[in-house]
C-alpha cells in the first residue's frame, strides 16, 4: 500500500486496476491469476528483476463479494457455539475446584471454538458405508471444547464431564486426545506439539497410497490438521511440509489457528506469523487462504479508498494486536485507528462498542465457513487455512488475550458470571457460579439442529472406529527354510528378514496387505530385490527410464507400488508406519507395516512418534537394523546402537527382541502377525536384526515357546560337571557366549549350559507381572518368573552378555536365583573391526570366560588365581580404562 501512496501516475494505475476488476468479474479469478504471471514472466524475460513475494496483503484472501454464502441457520450456530464455550470452561473450571493440580486448559478453545463448529457442522464427514469418514488430527489443547460438544450430541454424560482428567476409577475423561485411554472417541493423539501435523502429512499421503491400490476408494475424504500459531516453531510442524506440495495432497487441510500466543507470551510480538507462514507454505506449494477479519472490517475496507486502512494492518505487529484485544473499544480507536487521521474519520461514526465488536476472521462463523468451503474445492494441492482469532476468546478480564492465558484453569465467580452473560447462558447466578453444565432440552431446535447436520454427515466426531478383521496369517511353515540348518553357507539376519518379507509378500491371502517401508536404506538392508517384484509407490507413476532399467533389480517406481520409500528421513517413515499400523481403525483395512532402518535411528530419533504409536494402538513391526554397539563396526560413535531395546521397553504396547538367529527372528515374526492380525492384540513389535554373516543353526526342537518367552536352552552342560555355569546372551554377542563356553572348557575344564535370550525385555515384564500376582494374592499359589523357572536348580553363577548397555540384563537381576554377573557396552562408540569393538566393549568370549571364572571364584569352587591366570591367557590388561570413561 506504501507504493499505492507514492503513485507517480494514479490514472494508469487506475486503469490497469479497473482492468483487472473487469477480467475478475466476468472471466473469475483464476483467469485474472493466469493473466497476472503471464505479465510477470514476460517483465522477466525481457530483463525486468521482479523480486518473488510469497505473501501477500494482510487481508483476507477470499472479499467479501466473492465468498461462499453460508448455508446453514447462523442463530442456532452461534447458540449451540456458546453453549459449548461454557460446558468447556466450566468442565475445567469445576475438575480444577476438586483437585487444584488437575489442570487444564480453557483459552486455546475458546479461540478456536468457531474453528470446529463450523466443521462439525458443515465439512467433516464420518464413516459410513458411502464415504470412508476424514480424519481430524484435534490441537491437543482443545479437547474440553470436544468433550463439551459431545456432551450436547448425547455421548458423554454429565457424570463424565465432571470427572475430566479423573481416569484411574474408571468413567474419566483424558486429558488430551487419547485413542489408547479412550479408544472408541479419540482418533489421534496430538498434544505433543508438532507431531500432529507431521502425521498429518503423511496420513493425507497414506490415503493416497491406499486409493491408488484399491484398498479405499469411498468418497472424498480429507484430513484436517489443527495447530496452534505457536506449535509451528516446532521443527516437526514445518518439517514436512514441502512433501505435502511436492506431492500434491489435495486431500490435506491444515487450520492454523492464529491467537497470536504462545505459551508464555506473543509468538511474534515483533513480527507477523501469519505473513511468516504465508511465505513458507506458499514457498512449499500449498495454496494459503487467510481469514483474517471478521465480516465487520468488509465494509470498512470497502471505505478505504486510499489503502490507509490496509497499510495500517500490515504495519501493526502481532505483539500490538495482542494487546489491543486485551483492552476496550477506546483504546483501539486512539491506538490503531488513531495512526492517521483519515483512519479515524473511517470510524467516526462508530461507538466504543462497535469498533470492539469488529471480530477477527476465526471468530466469524461467516468467514470461517467461506474458508472451509473453499479450501474443500482446491484441487491440486494441500490448503492452509491461517485463522486469526484472540486467544481466550469471551473470558474477559481473566484470560482473553492476556499473556497468562494458555495456563488459566480457574475463574472467580465474577469471571464465570460474565462469561455467562457474554454468551447468554441460560443459568442463574448460583448455577453459573456452581459451574452447572447447560443442556438444551431434548426437544429444543439447537439439539435438532445439531443432530440434523451430523446425519445429514454420516455420525458423529471424533469418533474412532476399528474394523473387526482377523486375518488368516500363515504357520511357520512358511518359512521352512530358516528353520534348518543353513550348513557352511553365511547369512545375517538382516538377511533372514529379508527373506521372511518376501515369503509374506507373496503370500496369496496376505501379501497384498505387507507394506514394507525404508527410509533410503533398501540397498543397505539387502531389500533392492523387492524394487522390481513389489515396486516403489508413486501416486504419479515412474515418469523416467531409470539408470538401471538393464539390469535385473532395476529402480521401479509405480502407482500401485507397494514399498514406500522416504529418502532419507526416519519421522517421515516412521509417521508412515504409523499411519499403515491404524489403517485398521482409520480406514477400515488392515495393513502389516514393517520398518525397517539403521537402529541407532529408531527409538533415539523418533522416540516420541513411537511413544504416540502406542497411544495409537498401533500394530505392526519396526526393524532395527544393523543393531548393537559392535555390529555396525566401521560407523562409529554416532551410528551404534547400545540402547535401543531399553527405549523400546520404555512403550508399554511394544513387545521387543534381539535375536540371534534366523530360526528365532521366523518365530517371533509369524506368532506376532498372528497376536496382532489375527488375534488383534493392540501391540507392536521392535525386532533388531544384524548385518553380521555367520552360519545359521537349526531350530533346537521345542525352542518356540522359550524364544517368545525371551529365554530358551541352546545346549546343556553335563549334568554331573564339577565345574559349571551359566551362560546367557543374544543378539550377535551370544555367539561370544557360545565361544566362551568352549573357552572355559577347553582350558579350565568348566561346563556350561547355555541360554539364549531373546528378550530381556518380555522375561522383565514377566517377572513384573509374578510379583505383582504375589504382592495381590498372598494367600494363594505363588507365581514364579519364568527366569527363575529356568534356572532353579541349575549348577553355577549366571552370566549374561549383550551388545547393549548392562543396564538390559541387568533388568532381571531380581529374578535371578544366586549369583548375576552382566556384561555389556556403556560408553560411546567408536569405529574399529568388530573383534576389537568388542574388545574394547568388554563382552567378547574371553572376557565373559574371565567373568564366568571370577564367579565361581567368589562362591569359593576355585581359586582367584585362576582369573588372574586367565587374564594373561586371553590378553586382558586389568590396566585398560573401562569403555565408559573414554
Amino acid at each position: 500500500m506504501a507504493e499505492q501512496l507514492n503513485d507517480h501516475d494514479p490514472q494508469e494505475t487506475k486503469e490497469w486496476r479497473d482492468a483487472l476488476a473487469s477480467v475478475i468479474e466476468t472471466e473469475g479469478a483464476e483467469r485474472a491469476h493466469f493473466l497476472v504471471e503471464q505479465l510477470v514472466d514476460h517483465a522477466r524475460q525481457d530483463g525486468v528483476n521482479i523480486p518473488y513475494t510469497a505473501t501477500t496483503a494482510y487481508i483476507n484472501t477470499i472479499p467479501a463479494h466473492l465468498q461462499a454464502k453460508h448455508p446453514g441457520n447462523a442463530h442456532l450456530e452461534e447458540r449451540i457455539l456458546s453453549y459449548t464455550r461454557w460446558n468447556a470452561a466450566a468442565m475445567v473450571v469445576k475438575a480444577n475446584r476438586f483437585d487444584g493440580d488437575l489442570g487444564g486448559h480453557v483459552s486455546s478453545f475458546a479461540s478456536a471454538a468457531t474453528l470446529y463448529d463450523v466443521g462439525w457442522n458443515h465439512f467433516w464427514h464420518a464413516a459410513d458405508e458411502n464415504h470412508g469418514g476424514d480424519l481430524v488430527y484435534v490441537q491437543g489443547h482443545s479437547a474440553p471444547g470436544v468433550y463439551a460438544r459431545a456432551f450436547l450430541e448425547g455421548r458423554i454424560s454429565e457424570e463424565q464431564l465432571n470427572k475430566f482428567r479423573q481416569e484411574v476409577d474408571g468413567g474419566g475423561l483424558s486429558s488430551y486426545p487419547h485413542p489408547w485411554l479412550m479408544p472408541d472417541f479419540w482418533q489421534f493423539p496430538t498434544v505433543s506439539m508438532g507431531l500432529g501435523p507431521l502425521m498429518a502429512i503423511y496420513q493425507a499421503r497414506f490415503m493416497k497410497y491406499l486409493d491408488d491400490r484399491g484398498f479405499t476408494q469411498k468418497g472424498d475424504r480429507h484430513v484436517w490438521c489443527f495447530c496452534g500459531d505457536g506449535e509451528m516453531d516446532e521443527p516437526e510442524s514445518l518439517g514436512a511440509i514441502s512433501l505435502a506440495g511436492r506431492e500434491h495432497l489435495d486431500n490435506l487441510i491444515f487450520v492454523i489457528n492464529c491467537n497470536l500466543q504462545r505459551l508464555d507470551g506473543p509468538v511474534r510480538g515483533n513480527g507477523k506469523i501469519i505473513q511468516e507462514l504465508e511465505g513458507d507454505f506458499r514457498g512449499s506449494g500449498w495454496n494459503v487462504i487467510k481469514v483474517v477479519w471478521g465480516t465487520g472490517w468488509d465494509a470498512l475496507l470497502a471505505q478505504d479508498k486510499k489503502g490507509l486502512l490496509q497499510k495500517r494492518m500490515m504495519e501493526v505487529v502481532d505483539g500490538e494486536y495482542q494487546t489491543y484485544k486485551s483492552k476496550d473499544g477506546a483504546y483501539v480507536r486512539a491506538h490503531f485507528f488513531g495512526a492517521y487521521p483519515e483512519l479515524l474519520d473511517l470510524v467516526s461514526s462508530m461507538s466504543d462498542d462497535d469498533i470492539w465488536r469488529l471480530t477477527r476472521g476465526g471468530n466469524d462463523l461467516y468467514k470461517v465457513y467461506a474458508g472451509y468451503k473453499a479450501a474443500v474445492q482446491h484441487k491440486g494441492q494441500p490448503t492452509l487455512l491461517l485463522v486469526k482469532t484472540v486467544k481466550g476468546f469471551g473470558l474477559g478480564t481473566a484470560g482473553e488475550s492476556q499473556n497468562v492465558a494458555h495456563n488459566t484453569k480457574k475463574l472467580a465467580n465474577d469471571d464465570l458470571l460474565n462469561l455467562r452473560d457474554r454468551f447468554n447462558i441460560p443459568l442463574t447466578d448460583e448455577q453459573a457460579a456452581s459451574c452447572t453444565f447447560y443442556m438444551p432440552p431434548a426437544d429444543s431446535p439447537e439439539l435438532k439442529y445439531m443432530h440434523e447436520r451430523r446425519t445429514a454427515l454420516g455420525g458423529f466426531l471424533p469418533s474412532r472406529k476399528p474394523v473387526d478383521e482377523p486375518l488368516e496369517v500363515p504357520g511357520l511353515d512358511l518359512f521352512k527354510g530358516l528353520l534348518e540348518s543353513s550348513g557352511d553357507r553365511e547369512m545375517s539376519t538382516t538377511m533372514a528378514f529379508v527373506r521372511i518379507l518376501t515369503a509374506l509378500a507373496k503370500d496369496k491371502k496376505i501379501g497384498n496387505r505387507v507394506v514394507p517401508i525404508v527410509p533410503d536404506e533398501s540397498r543397505t538392508f539387502g531389500m533392492e530385490g523387492l524394487f522390481r517384484q513389489l515396486g516403489i509407490w508413486s501416486h504419479v507413476g515412474q515418469l523416467y527410464e531409470p539408470q538401471d532399467a538393464d539390469q535385473l533389480m532395476f529402480y521401479k517406481e509405480s502407482k500401485t507400488g507397494q514399498i514406500l520409500q522416504e529418502g532419507i528421513n526416519e519421522a517421515g517413515a516412521m509417521s508412515d508406519w504409523i499411519a499403515a499400523s491404524t489403517s485398521y481403525a482409520n480406514h477400515g483395512v488392515t495393513m502389516i507395516p514393517f520398518y525397517i532402518y539403521y537402529s541407532m535411528f529408531g527409538f533415539q530419533r523418533i522416540g516420541d512418534l513411537a511413544w504416540a504409536a502406542g497411544d495409537l494402538r498401533a500394530r505392526g513391526f519396526l526393524i532395527g537394523g544393523t543393531a548393537g554397539r559392535t555390529t555396525l563396526n566401521g560407523e562409529g560413535l554416532q551410528h551404534q546402537d547400545g540402547h535401543g531395546h531399553l527405549f523400546a521397553e520404555f512403550i508399554p504396547s511394544c513387545v521387543s527382541y534381539d535375536p540371534t538367529f534366523a530360526y528365532e527372528l521366523a518365530v517371533i515374526v509369524q506368532d506376532g502377525m498372528r497376536r496382532m492380525y489375527q488375534d488383534q492384540e493392540n501391540i507392536y513389535y521392535y525386532l533388531s536384526v544384524m548385518n553380521e554373516n555367520y552360519t545359521q543353526p537349526a531350530m533346537p526342537a521345542g525352542s518356540e515357546a522359550g524364544i517368545l518367552k525371551g529365554m530358551y536352552m541352546f545346549q546343556e552342560g553335563p549334568k554331573d560337571a564339577k565345574l559349571k555355569v551359566q551362560l546367557m546372551g543374544s543378539g550377535t554377542i551370544f555367539r561370544e557366549v557360545i565361544q566362551a563356553a568352549a573357552l572355559l572348557k577347553a582350558d579350565f575344564g568348566i561346563e556350561s549350559d547355555i541360554w539364549a535370550c531373546p528378550s530381556f525385555n518380555e522375561l522383565r515384564r514377566n517377572g513384573m507381572a509374578a510379583e505383582r500376582h504375589n504382592m495381590l494374592n498372598p494367600m494363594g499359589e505363588q507365581a514364579v518368573p519364568y527366569v527363575t523357572e529356568c534356572l532353579t536348580g541349575r549348577q553355577g553363577p549366571v552370566i549374561a552378555a549383550t551388545d547393549y548397555k548392562r543396564a538390559f540384563a541387568d533388568q532381571v537381576r531380581e529374578y535371578v536365583p544366586g549369583r548375576y554377573v552382566v556384561l555389556g557396552c556403556d560408553g560411546f562408540g567408536r569405529s574399529d573391526s568388530r573383534k576389537q569393538l568388542r574388545k574394547f566393549f568388554e563382552v567378547d568370549s574371553f572376557y565373559v570366560a574371565v567373568a564366568a571364572i571370577k564367579a565361581l571364584a567368589d562362591e569359593g569352587k576355585i581359586g582367584k588365581e585362576k582369573v588372574l591366570e586367565a587374564m594373561e591367557k586371553y590378553g586382558i590388561n586389568p590396566a585398560k580404562p573401562a569403555p565408559w570413561t573414554v
